[in-house]
């Protein structure tokens, strides 16, 4: 069990602490409530750009490594759908060099154009290495675009195009940051070898003068139900065919959730599930498959991708995955094989929280969530899904009308592109 300690800033800033003395070191991990999905469609790639943006200097403090490698930490960010997640560890005795760094780029960036530049480019050339020259690098843009017609998931945090950053103005970029940068819109999560008292008084000093902003709440367009099949092909110079389907399944705090992950873990986690050794091992169908959630806030998507083995149509391997499907939805789930699923979830989550970094931003996450606590919940969620369960929720996912299929086919066979060369 995590004991946690709150305490909430008068400008709205929430902390969640947790103490753990069998480390010299401290962690923050100081979460934004943003990400892909608030923003505009026409500027999309904005809340990833900032990733980016945070590092280039605050109105203080024109370096942020630099302290940092000073003071003995380490430090990273990361940003999906739904929020923006930063980071950093120290010694305890230098703890309050974060908070120092942190406080000062919530208060505001130097919004130098130099600055502004440097991290487009770079944004720009993730964009391109990840998504346009990389194989199957579109996929997530493609299947986004399929599944989400209104909802602002139907774009990958990276952003639509290339060309919102690369005409990103100066305006657009504080706008963005002053509307979603602030006290009050975001969590922070102090762990490691350091009181709660202690977090408290730093949060005041360094935090506590920050002024509230004007965060509008969030209102996004409901995505409405699908009621058919989606299909789409595309053509690529990519090795092998792939196949993506995509299901669309419950937001992150609803039951379904946690029977479609460990639905997903049924699938293909191990060489004993279900997809692995009926379509790999034994028919040799696909030469690999993999089935995940995207564990979004909002209504996400159950995904399973995978490449058909040489010579098996993309039409072939997907009746094959239906077949397993089918079987989901019809026999029980032997108490063995989902008590193992479980087993293994319940592992995860207690090795993942013996690492006080890990246990920041969990805590910071399950706060964004709704409340710190769950945090020490979340096993007993999975404990009590039953087969009947998974059985009556397969039912329910896994039909045509529900799901989005793309065939990603190699351009060309093996044959003619060495007569092309």
């Amino acid at each position: 069990m995590i004991r946690i300690h709150r305490h909430v800033l008068d400008n709205g800033l929430r902390i969640v602490h947790h103490e753990d003395r069998s480390t010299q070191m401290v962690a923050l991990n100081l979460l934004y409530d943003v990400g892909a999905r608030d923003e505009h469609p026409d500027h999309t790639g904005f809340a990833h750009l900032f990733e980016h943006l945070m590092f280039g200097g605050s109105v203080n403090i024109p370096d942020y490594d630099g302290p940092v490698q000073l003071a003995g930490g380490e430090n990273n960010a990361w940003t999906n759908n739904d929020m923006t997640n930063y980071y950093i560890t120290l010694p305890y005795q230098n703890c309050e060099t974060g908070f120092w760094l942190e406080s000062d780029r919530m208060l505001s960036l130097d919004f130098h154009p130099k600055s502004l530049e440097v991290q487009r480019q770079v944004v720009i050339e993730e964009f391109k290495q990840r998504n346009l020259n990389r194989p199957y690098g579109d996929s997530a843009h493609l299947i986004r675009e399929l599944a989400y017609q209104t909802h602002p998931y139907r774009w990958p945090t990276i952003g639509k195009e290339i060309g919102h950053i690369a005409h990103a103005t100066m305006e657009e970029v504080k706008d963005f940051f002053f509307r979603f940068y602030a006290p009050n819109n975001a969590i922070l999560a102090v762990t490691g070898h350091i009181s709660f008292e202690e977090t408290v008084a730093l949060a005041e000093k360094w935090f506590g003068p920050i002024p509230a902003r004007d965060v509008k709440p969030r209102q996004l367009p409901a995505e409405a139900p699908q009621t058919a099949l989606r299909r789409k092909t595309v053509e690529r110079n990519v090795p092998v065919d792939a196949l993506y389907m995509a299901f669309h399944m419950g937001k992150r705090m609803s039951q379904e959730y946690y029977v479609c992950d460990l639905l997903t873990d049924l699938l293909s986690n191990g060489r004993s599930s279900r997809l692995i050794q009926s379509l790999v091992q034994e028919r040799k169908v696909f030469s690999q498959i993999d089935a995940y959630i995207q564990g979004s806030i909002d209504e996400g998507l159950l995904n399973i991708c995978g490449k058909p083995s040489e010579g098996v149509s993309l039409s072939a391997a997907e009746a094959a995955v239906w077949e397993e499907l089918e079987k989901l939805k019809t026999v029980p789930v032997q108490p063995e094989e989902l008590e193992k699923v479980k087993n293994r979830y319940e592992a995860e989550q207690i090795f993942s929280n013996l690492n006080y970094l890990n246990v920041a931003t969990n805590l910071a996450y399950s706060e964004l969530l709704g409340d710190a606590e769950l945090i020490n919940l979340e096993v007993e969620r999975y404990r009590t899904i039953s087969a009947a369960e998974i059985t009556a929720t397969a039912a329910r996912i896994f039909t045509p009308t529900n799901c989005c299929v793309l065939y990603y086919k190699a351009a060309g066979t093996l044959t003619e592109r060495k007569t092309d060369a």
